[in-house]
Formats: C-alpha cells, structure tokens, sequence
C-alpha cells in the first residue's frame, strides 16, 4: 500500500511539494501531524533527499517522539539521522558544538527555574531592591519577555531611560546576564537566543548549518515568538525550503511571547509563497464544525478558511443556563452518571472545560458528592493549589495557633524577613521548653538567641492574636477578607503584576465565594466548621486515578487534545471572554478570547455541551451574567435547548415566557452591569493612597462583576489594576 493512499487532495498536495517556500493552514483535526511525516518519508523514499539534510521542529518533546516515530514507521524509510526536536533541544545540539565562538565553555549548564529565582535574589540583594516593589516572578517574567524579543540588557537599559521602573528592570537584568555568564550558564530562553546570536556574528558557522538543512518544517508556527521566528527565518533563507504548518485560528499564546503576526504574514517574508488549506476535519461531528466556524469568522486578523467533514452532521450542540454555578455543576454531574449509568459512555469519555482554574472548584466538590472519579490535568486540584494551602494555613493559624505546622507555613508569607535559620532556632526553643512554636513568639525578645529577629517575630504574633480577637465579632466571610487584607496576601500578588499571580488572586476569590457559600448553607456557619467541610473535600486527593475518569482542565491545557464528549463551562461575558479582554484598547485581546473559544469547541468529537450561570458567586459577592458573546454567535438552529430548565430564569434576566434563543439577545446583556453595593468616593483623575503602593492618580474606573476594577499610576512603582474591595484605597 502507497504511503500517499490515506492522504485527501489537499494533504498530498502539501505533501508532494518540497520545493521552495510552504505556508500549510491546518485546521483542528486535519491531520496536520500525518502531512509532516508523510512528507518526510516522500522526501527521503522517493526524491533520495540525505535524511541529514531535514530539520523538523515541533514545540514539545512529546510531540517530537511521537513525530520521528511514525516517520520510521514507514516502510523503506530510515530517519535515524533526521534531526526532529523541540526549538530548545535543536539550540543546545548546536551551542554544545559552537558556543564557544561566544566566549562560553561547551560545558555551560543550563538554569531552571528554581535557579533563576535564586540568581534573581541574589540580584535583588546585591542591587538594595525590595522584592516587594519588585517581586522575584515579576522580575523573571519581564527577562523573559525582553530575551524572547531578543533584547538584550543594554539595549533595554537605554530605552528606558525615561522610565525609572522599567529601568531598574533592565539593572536587574543586566547584572542577571552577567551572573550568569560569570557562572558559565545559561536559562531557557538564553538557548535559542545565543544561537540566534551565534548565527548573526559568525557567517560562515550560520553559512555551515544553512547547507545542513536544507529542508525545515516547523510545526505549530502560530506559537513562535520573535526568537524562534528569526533562527528559522536565518536557517531558511539561504535555499527557502520551509514548509510551515500552522492554525492561526488556534493561537492562544500571546502571555507567552507567540506572536499571531508570525504565521499570518509569513507570505510576505518569502517570495512565491505556496499555500495549502487543510480545511477537513476528522474529529468533530459537522455541527461542531459549524458553530466553531461561526464564531471564528468574527475575526478579522485571520487567514480565511472553514472547516468541513465526512462525519455525520451529529446532535446539535447542548445548551444549558442555570440560576448559579451550583446548578451548572450539579446539571453537568447528572449528565455524566446517567449516560454512565445507562451504559452508553464510561467516565474517560468526558472532558469539563473552563477559562480560569478558579472554576474547578464547584464542579470538583460536585463529582464529589456524585461519587465520579476526576482527574485534574494542567494544574492542581483546587485545595492543594500553592494559594489555597497558604490561606488555610493562615485560618488555622487564627483558630488553633498551636498548630506548628499551619505557623511555620505562613510566618514568612508574604514576606517579613524572617528566614528558615530563625525559624529553626525558634523551633529549637520550642522544643527544648516544651513550648508551641507560637508561644515563642510571643515571648521572643525574652531569647538571646531570637535578639535580632524579635521584633518581626513579635510583630507577626501580634498581628495573628489582633485577628483572633476579631474572629467572633464578624462574619465568616468578612473575617477572611479581613485576614487577607491585614496579612497583606493578595496584595502581595497584585504586587507580581503576572499573569501566573492573576490566576493566583482569582483562586483566592473562589474561596472567598466558597466561604459565602458555605455561611449562605450553614446558620452557624464558623471558621472551624468551613474548615473541617473542606478538609473532608480535601481527603478525595488520595483517590487512585486510573484511566477511566471524567477529564478536568482549563482550555488552553485541552489544545491538542480531543474528547468524545466536552462540557464547555462558564460561558459568560466577564468569564469567558473575562472582564481583561472586554475592557481592553487592543481588539487583539477579544480575538485571542474568540480563538480560545474555537479550540475549547473543536476538542469534542461527537457530543458539546455549552452552559451558563445566570449568577455566580465572584469575589465573595453574587454576580449577575450576561450570557458569552460568544454563544451569541452560533446561530440558533445549531443549538438544542432541550435541557434548560423550563421554570423562570432569575427575574431580572428573563421571563416565564422567554426562550432560550431569544434570551441570547436581551438588552440587558449588551452591556456590563455596574457593581451593587459597592461605593467607591474617588473618581478618575483622583490622588488616592494605597497602604502598600503609596500615592497614586487613578487612570480608569472600569466595572468587573460583583467589584470595580481600578488602574493607578502610582508615583513609586507604576501602574496597577486593582479590586476595589481589596485595594481599600483612599482618596488624598
């Protein structure tokens, strides 16, 4: 059997053409991975293209096994000396032979993570800056972005002259580059840009690989970033055989430097472009088809191109609104054990899909109470999450601070200079005295031992017994708020202005909802009873996770991945697209929101779900939802509305008499509903002050839900958004 005989028109087409420049369009589920391996094997079986002379390059290690694997595969077809790898392991085969042309020694190590925070620190010390104006991820991520757009320190030193905290960015980043070339290393995005460097100062070494590989493919070139677009373009350029495959329509990575522009004007880097559109799709049902091309279609910086298939026109798509996020979770959960419990599916069938990681944490406690077997993928079941355990540990501290364990947590979180060497002599006091470890610091200046860190020791175990003393004459929420706002936690990742810190503050907000909740439920509501619920959520942690459980993960961890069955959570203007997008200058922003829709619907196979919370528990307070703009988009003949509750849907949204298409269209959701019961007694153009930040002029008052979300320009660290209700902030 031909090698060729599996492949439609169009992936032949891209195939058979190995000459000169390729830009290949591939649709979700088109096959794209069998045109990649197809052509290699067709250039080396039946053109005698040298196996040595092609380079494929794809982004995860993976997916560059799983790549070389098939081309071996195939029959008559030897492609041991094919070089398939990531950017990364493709940058450190070439810098262990060359990087000596840069004054490095072959043997450089590479840093991870761990060990950039650690030179960060170091740099921070040395430089007299405050990690908390300048905290350590904020830094990391500010390098990270600079050596993605290949700016080196001195560049980024003078172009922020004018600039004082970009500036001070750009020292710390200048005595980082030279840490580590002091200590013979280089970190993960030094890889691809000493290698770019390398080929730009040395000629005849970029003149050496160019005649190498003669023949590149690069596969997912929407998720390029300003690095790995110049080592292509200057490997490629000498013969321009590139073939790049590619879904502009699927990139979903612009917070990780991927820059759309890369594949979308990848015709006009090369002269006589050839294009193929791999348009048919092999996964999804030709309903699933259409309404990820009706939603798609509303962008504008796109390639055109629509999805079609063989499959049968299968069921329409599933909607259902509720009243609240418990509704949605509970609707969801019955679905799953009813078709499970009729046989028709098995628990693995099943995918639950949501923008942000704040939203597992109903739907988890859910499957809980349903007894379904859940696997949590791209991050950490919500009550182990790195923040959660963080807040725990500071409302057990507050109840029994006799708890050593919850104490030694949190006594240096947020930061409060007390170290691991100070911690350790207090627990050695502790323990020769028969003590708690709390009890010592109260008593820390009574310690020769403890002199110096006294008065941080005795600050924290004041400010924990303050918080103990207010724990019986507020609320259960408020409390915690409170306890939050007085240990400085939140604020402290407001501080990271990071997208990783972000997602940290919104968890934090889920578990204020939960609170709220749970005080809703509960008359007697107290902090040991939330706590004692949530430690019997916890225990399922240790549930044994085989292959057949229901799928729990964020969109942009499903890219790739495919489910006969997907549950697409939380379509609501302020959720999916989020508040970000909607009150962003940049139309950019709202388009990377729709293609994340398009991935999240071209995950399901046979059968989609799509749902939404009329209110939702956010920040502590209920928010009422416009429905997606998204789902506005799908046209009503695609949808089935079977399944939404028949009763009134909350009276100030809908009617007895509505329907569910016509409700997509009220007035009432064509704009974003201004927060109740929050006041707020400044306006934009105030000075306001900030117990952290300092002053600062307020810049734009922009509604976020249940809150206002408020951009300062602060004198002493910049700009910021911040919660109202959090950020507490005062007018001057």
């Amino acid at each position: 059997m031909s090698i060729y005989d599996n492949l439609n028109d169009r992936q032949k087409e891209a195939v058979l053409n190995v000459e000169g420049p390729m830009l290949v369009l591939a649709g979700a589920g088109s096959g794209k991975t069998k045109v990649i391996t197809t052509r290699i094997g067709h250039m080396i079986k039946d053109i005698g293209i040298k196996p040595w002379n092609i380079l494929a390059i794809t982004f995860t290690n993976k997916a560059a096994k799983e790549m070389k694997e098939r081309v071996e595969d195939i029959d008559g077809v030897d492609a041991s000396d094919v070089w398939v790898s990531t950017f990364h392991s493709f940058c450190v085969r070439i810098l262990r032979m060359e990087i000596e042309n840069l004054g490095y020694n072959r043997n450089f190590v590479i840093y991870d993570g761990n060990d950039q925070k650690t030179l960060v620190k170091e740099c921070l010390k040395e430089l007299n800056i405050s990690d908390k104006l300048y905290p350590v991820n904020s830094v990391m991520g500010k390098i990270s972005s600079k050596k993605n757009e290949l700016i080196e320190p001195m560049q980024y030193l003078k172009e922020t002259e004018d600039d004082f905290r970009e500036n001070v960015y750009a020292n710390i980043y200048r005595l980082y580059q030279s840490k580590l070339e002091k200590n013979g290393a280089l970190d993960f995005d030094d890889l691809i840009g000493m290698t770019v460097k390398l080929f730009k100062t040395r000629e005849d070494i970029l003149s050496k690989y160019q005649n190498r590989f003669k023949y590149i493919m690069v596969d997912e070139y929407q998720d390029t970033n300003t690095a790995q677009y110049t080592l292509t373009r200057l490997l490629a350029i000498a013969h321009t055989n590139l073939c790049v495959v590619g879904d502009d329509d699927q990139s979903i990575y612009s917070w990780r430097s991927a820059d759309i522009k890369n594949i979308l004007n990848f015709e006009h880097d090369f002269d006589n472009v050839k294009v193929v559109k791999l348009e048919q799709n092999y996964r999804c049902s030709q309903n699933i088809l259409n309404a990820a091309n009706e939603v798609i279609k509303n962008n504008i910086s796109r390639k055109s191109k629509t999805l079609w298939t063989d499959n049968n026109e299968g069921n329409k798509i599933k909607y259902f609104v509720s009243d609240t996020e418990k509704e949605e979770a509970r609707f969801i959960t019955d679905q799953i054990a009813k078709s499970v419990r009729g046989c028709e599916r098995i628990y693995s069938d099943f995918a639950l899909l949501y923008r942000t990681n704040a939203q597992s944490r109903v739907l988890e406690e859910y499957l809980v109470k349903k007894g379904i077997p859940y696997a949590l993928f791209g991050g950490t079941r919500f009550y182990e999450r790195m923040e959660i355990k963080d807040v725990i540990s500071y409302l057990r501290t507050v109840l029994n601070p006799i708890d050593d364990i919850a104490v030694k947590r949190i006594i240096n979180v947020p930061k409060r200079g007390i170290g691991n060497t100070t911690i350790e002599k207090v627990a050695k006091i502790a323990r020769e005295e028969n003590l708690n470890f709390y009890d010592v610091l109260g008593r820390a200046s009574d310690y020769t031992e403890l002199k110096s860190p006294a008065t941080k020791l005795k600050t924290f175990h004041t400010m924990i017994e303050n918080l103990r003393n207010q724990m019986e004459s507020l609320g259960l929420s408020m409390f915690i708020e409170e306890v939050l706002t007085e240990v400085g936690y939140v604020a402290s990742y407001e501080n990271e202005n990071t997208i990783e810190a972000d997602g940290r503050v919104e968890n934090i907000n889920e578990f204020i909802s939960k609170a709220v909740e749970f005080e809703n439920e509960n008359e007697d509501a107290t902090l040991e009873s939330l706590l004692e619920e949530i430690s019997l959520v916890a225990d399922i942690d240790g549930l044994k996770e085989d292959a057949d459980t229901v799928k729990l993960m964020t969109i942009h961890s499903a890219k790739g991945l495919e489910f006969p069955v997907v549950f697409l959570t939380g379509l609501e203007d302020g959720i999916f697209p989020g508040y970000r997008a909607m009150t962003s200058e940049n139309e950019n922003d709202m388009e990377e929101e729709r293609r994340l829709c398009y991935v999240a619907i071209t995950r399901a196979k046979q059968e989609l779900y799509m749902t939404h919370a009329v209110s939702r528990l956010t920040h502590g307070r209920v928010q009422y939802n416009r429905v997606s703009r998204f789902m506005d988009e799908i046209p009503k003949e695609l949808i089935d509305d079977s399944l939404a509750p028949k009763k009134k849907v909350n009276k100030e949204y809908a009617s007895n008499e509505t329907k569910i298409n016509d409700f997509f269209k009220k007035n009432v959701y064509n704009k974003v509903e201004k927060p109740k019961n929050i006041e707020i007694n400044y306006s934009e153009g105030d000075i306001v002050s900030h117990m952290k930040f300092g002053k600062g002029t307020v810049i734009k008052i922009n509604p976020a839900g249940a809150d206002y979300e408020v951009t300062v320009d602060f004198t002493k660290v910049g700009e910021k958004k911040l919660m109202s209700t959090f950020a507490k902030l005062k007018k001057v």
